[in-house]
């Protein structure tokens, strides 16, 4: 079966615009997992080709790993005949998309707390931290950390408990990405034990801590107002909107793992820090890029520790010191759940994917214990991760990133 054969049975006619939220009734999560290199470059060539209403929840990497692709419900039977002719092993995990959408939702609703019981807005995780600068004078710092490309700032605080610590910082980001949720929580909640928690004091009061739950605000709003499964920024370009703001970052930019279609999910933008949500925190960033012993980036989904780089395979500056790290966070992380997390290069792991974060504060400023984190699940959910699971989320991941900061400590 040739690719142009393989157009004809994926070109159908798709539109995601609507005077409401989007809908995504009746869209189904497949899970296709490819037996040879011929079905994973098959998977490959569908999802850089970019389908209209096609979404890779996750990339084909290799034999034998799960690809799940969120497909609508008019291109169901096209997926099913290009599986059946090439023999890829599918399944369906989520077959109305809606539905969990849906019952997501209605957890949200509540009483006006902030807790770990539901996901909140960001303009509630926004009250949220200027409250702690009250409750906690002297140690809580409010940062404005950059802007977006709808006037949005970037929020996150500081958390310092003596002026000796301040070459010895740890920065924890999250929600680079729109959509995943369960990151900004996860964040949220580690802040409130980095505060709370008399049990980690030592770790905690130790360390000077930059804290950002949401650095992709814009496209985190819209995932609550509009799309649920927005990944993107919301800067236009032409019909579309949005880059994928974490392959803008100016290292090896656009040099492999992002696409050229602005209506694609994986499109780096038109240049290195175009977005300006990148262009202003990464600034913020190199302001205190020599305080900073331990960078830390929260995503979802996967369950993989991922460490620098994605532009290449082999393993460069301290993977030496960085991997062995990145296991012991692991064997932490695992302890109180038996939540296994892999644990591995970006390439090795997730593919060639070239403009992360990681990969730029690593290359350009050399911060010594740099760690990407993709959190649960491993798919039955993906992205629409129940909240009842943000808690021991939570506390499975401090354990990890407790193990990062002591071990970051003998580097």
């Amino acid at each position: 079966m040739n690719l142009f054969l393989f157009g004809i049975l994926i070109c159908v006619s798709y539109s995601s615009t609507s005077a409401g939220k989007v809908r995504y009734d009746n869209y189904t999560l497949y899970r296709l997992t490819p037996k040879n290199e011929r079905e994973v470059n098959l998977l490959k060539n569908i999802e850089e080709s970019n389908p209209s209403g096609y979404d890779f929840w996750t990339s084909a990497r290799s034999v034998g790993t799960p690809v799940e692709i969120l497909i609508p419900p008019q291109s169901g039977n096209a997926l099913r005949r290009i599986s059946s002719i090439f023999g890829i092993h599918t399944e369906v995990l989520i077959e109305n998309i809606q539905e969990k959408i849906d019952q997501e939702a209605g957890s949200l609703e509540g009483s006006g707390d902030f807790d770990w019981t539901k996901y909140h807005t960001v303009e509630e995780i926004n009250q949220w931290l200027e409250s702690l600068v009250d409750k906690y004078p002297g140690v809580v710092t409010l940062i404005k950390g950059g802007s977006s490309y709808e006037n949005r700032d970037i929020i996150g605080v500081k958390v310092s408990f003596s002026s000796k610590n301040q070459n010895k910082a740890v920065w924890i980001d999250s929600n680079i990405h729109a959509r995943e949720w369960i990151a900004g929580a996860v964040n949220t909640f580690i802040l409130n034990e980095i505060l709370t928690n008399k049990d980690i004091r030592n770790v905690s009061e130790s360390h000077d801590w930059y804290i950002f739950p949401v650095i992709n605000p814009d496209g985190y709003s819209y995932t609550f107002t509009k799309d649920r499964m927005w990944r993107k920024t919301r800067t236009p370009y032409g019909k579309c909107f949005g880059a994928d703001p974490n392959r803008n970052w100016d290292y090896r930019w656009n040099t492999g793992g992002a696409g050229r279609d602005p209506c694609g999910e994986t499109y780096p933008g038109p240049k290195a820090f175009s977005e300006r949500e990148i262009s202003t925190l990464s600034q913020y960033i190199s302001s205190i890029a020599s305080k900073l012993k331990v960078f830390i980036s929260f995503h979802s989904y996967s369950q993989i520790v991922l460490l620098p780089y994605g532009h290449t395979s082999q393993h460069l500056d301290n993977y030496n010191v960085t991997y062995p790290i990145g296991v012991k966070a692991a064997h932490s992380l695992a302890k109180r759940y038996k939540t296994k997390f892999d644990v591995g290069t970006i390439t090795e792991s997730v593919g060639i994917a070239t403009g992360s974060s990681v990969d730029w504060v690593k290359g350009v400023h050399h911060i010594p214990v740099a760690f990407g984190f993709e959190l649960r699940d491993t798919g039955r959910y993906g992205f629409l991760l129940p909240a009842k699971q943000i808690i021991p989320s939570g506390l499975e991941t401090l354990d990890a990133i407790l193990t990062i900061v002591e071990e970051s400590d003998k580097v």
